[in-house]
């Protein structure tokens, strides 16, 4: 099923708006950041977070121009943590490209991630609502807490879902959560609604963050990033951190440790992977993901059955279901 369409469909004027004001704001005479912004555009998505930003102000109210300057906001400010993180991680590639730090260098990557950054809190400041401002100012803190959190979490040598959840909250599901709740925001509409819009986005996000750690256990050009990605990083996500505590299998539990340690050979990572696949940890991962998909589906239940309501659903099977 084409799921992208049925989320545009309730928007679709309104994200070719967003598209235009987009491009606008990334405008620049500097030929080093005009070539950069270029190259990243050539492989900037599907827009994903701008169209959740518009479908939650729909919802509550109608798209105006503070919601505009808050999707390109947090679209900015997305796209700044991602360049960051490729010279953080050492990536040489981003959705199916080469990565801005492998086609520029380090410098170039990182001064244009600041110049993204501090376009992001130009944007914002434009929507003149305090509530947005400070949500999006927020929201740079809880993205980098995020990470260093993952990275600490490296030498934690416990299994633990509930950290696990702690990361992907802070690292993926709050910009999920700050789409929804900046879309409320800027239709003005009162407290409740906008906790409920926040919810929303943060299981939207859960769901997302789990879909991709389950790629992860998965030969697929497709996905665009080869098997044991994570665990080479020292990450063990869900579907292992669920058979190493239901087995307690003494010869996995010292390969987690390897790996948290950056020490597992890739003979051992895929042991690990095997083994979690055997014992159940695909399907369990699974199941804990259309349970949060669940969860959000719940929060629609009082909307009116309108075609924006239809697109948020859409947007939650999209992520629950896509491919990469």
């Amino acid at each position: 099923m084409d799921y992208v369409s049925l989320i545009k469909s309730p928007i679709s004027d309104e994200l070719e708006e967003f598209k235009q004001f987009f491009d606008g704001s990334l405008s620049s005479s500097n030929l080093l950041l005009s070539n950069v912004i270029s190259h990243i555009r050539q492989k900037q998505g599907k827009m994903m977070r701008p169209m959740l930003v518009l479908l939650s102000a729909k919802l509550f109210g109608r798209v105006c121009p503070a919601t505009l300057h808050a999707a390109a906001a947090l679209e900015l400010l997305h796209t700044a943590s991602l360049v960051h993180d490729d010279v953080v991680d050492e990536s040489t590639e981003r959705r199916g490209q080469l990565s801005v730090n492998a086609v520029f260098n380090n410098k170039v990557a990182v001064l244009s991630g600041d110049y993204l950054l501090a376009t992001a809190l130009v944007q914002v400041g434009m929507t003149r609502n305090l509530a947005i401002i400070d949500l999006v100012s927020r929201l740079g803190q809880d993205l980098a807490d995020g990470e260093l959190l993952q990275l600490s979490n490296v030498s934690n040598l416990h299994f633990s879902e509930d950290v696990y959840f702690d990361v992907i909250r802070k690292k993926t599901a709050v910009l999920f959560a700050a789409c929804t709740k900046a879309g409320a925001l800027s239709a003005e509409t009162c407290d409740e609604k906008v906790e409920i819009a926040r919810l929303f986005g943060e299981y939207i996000g859960i769901c997302f963050q789990i879909k991709d750690d389950i790629f992860d256990y998965f030969e697929s050009k497709e996905i665009g990033k080869p098997t044991g990605n994570d665990m080479l990083e020292g990450k063990l996500t869900l579907p292992a951190l669920h058979v190493l505590n239901s087995t307690r299998d003494k010869q996995a539990e010292e390969i987690a440790v390897k790996v948290k340690n950056g020490e597992a050979t890739s003979a051992e990572i895929a042991h690990l992977i095997e083994f979690t696949k055997q014992h159940g940890g695909i399907e369990y991962a699974t199941q804990v993901m259309y349970a949060y998909k669940e969860r959000a589906l719940s929060l629609l239940a009082s909307a009116p059955d309108t075609e924006v309501k239809k697109g948020l659903a859409a947007y939650l099977d999209y992520v629950v279901e896509r491919k990469k």
